[in-house]
C-alpha cells in the first residue's frame, strides 16, 4: 500500500473517530462515554482506535480543540476597519448560525465549561482569552470614537454568546415553548433589533 493511500486512510479513521466522539461525548458526557461506544460508533476496532488516540481523555481533547477553532472564527472575523454595527451585528448572526448547525457542538462545549473547564482550561485561556482581549480593544476605540453607546466591551461579547448559544444549549426547551417552530428565522429579527439598539449612540 502506498504512503498516499495510508495517509488518506488515516485521514479518514481518524475523521472518523473525531465525529463518532461527537456523537457519544454530546449524548453520554465525558464520564458516560467510552472508548467501546465511540469505536462502536466508528466502525472501528477498540485497538485500532487505540492506535490515532492513546486515551478517552486525548479523543476528547481532540474533539473540543477542533470545536474552539470553529467557536473562535466568528470572532476572528470582526473587522477592526469595518462599520461597527454591521461587524457586530455579522458577529451575532455567525453565532447564531453555529448554534443552528452545530447544536451538538455547542452542548459539548457547555458540559465542559459546567464541570470547570478540567481537559480545556489552558486551551481557553491560552486561546480565548486573547481573543477576546484583543477584539474588546476594538469595541473600545469604537466607543471613544462615538460610533456606538459605551458599553462593558467584555460584557457585551458576553451577552452575544449568551444570546446565541442559548438556542443550541437550550434546544429542547425552545423548541417546547414554541412547540416544535424553528427558532431561528425569527431569534436572527429579534437579535438584530436588540442589537442595534443596544449599540445606537
Amino acid at each position: 500500500m502506498s504512503q498516499h493511500r495510508q495517509t488518506r486512510i488515516q485521514r479518514r479513521n481518524s475523521e472518523a473517530i473525531l465525529e463518532a466522539a461527537l456523537e457519544v461525548f454530546s449524548q453520554q458526557g465525558f464520564r458516560g462515554a467510552t472508548l467501546d461506544q465511540i469505536a462502536e460508533v466508528a466502525g472501528l476496532s477498540k485497538p485500532n482506535l487505540l492506535y490515532y488516540f492513546p486515551s478517552k481523555e486525548a479523543i476528547h481533547v481532540a474533539v473540543l480543540s477542533r470545536l474552539l477553532d470553529v467557536w473562535l472564527d466568528p470572532l476572528r472575523a470582526m473587522n477592526p476597519d469595518g462599520e461597527p454595527v454591521a461587524e457586530i451585528l455579522g458577529y451575532v448572526r455567525r453565532k447564531l448560525e453555529l448554534s443552528r448547525d452545530f447544536p451538538r457542538e455547542s452542548r459539548l462545549f457547555a458540559n465542559e465549561i459546567l464541570q470547570g473547564a478540567p481537559r480545556m482550561r489552558a486551551v481557553i485561556e491560552g486561546e480565548l482569552r486573547p481573543l477576546v482581549m484583543d477584539k474588546a480593544a476594538v469595541l473600545t476605540r469604537w466607543m471613544d470614537e462615538g460610533r456606538i453607546a459605551r458599553l462593558h466591551p467584555v460584557h457585551l461579547i458576553f451577552s452575544i454568546w449568551a444570546l446565541t448559544q442559548h438556542y443550541a444549549d437550550f434546544d429542547v426547551q425552545v423548541r417546547a415553548v414554541l412547540e416544535g417552530e424553528d427558532p431561528y428565522p425569527a431569534a436572527a429579527g429579534y437579535l438584530e433589533v436588540l442589537f442595534r439598539k443596544l449599540l445606537a449612540v
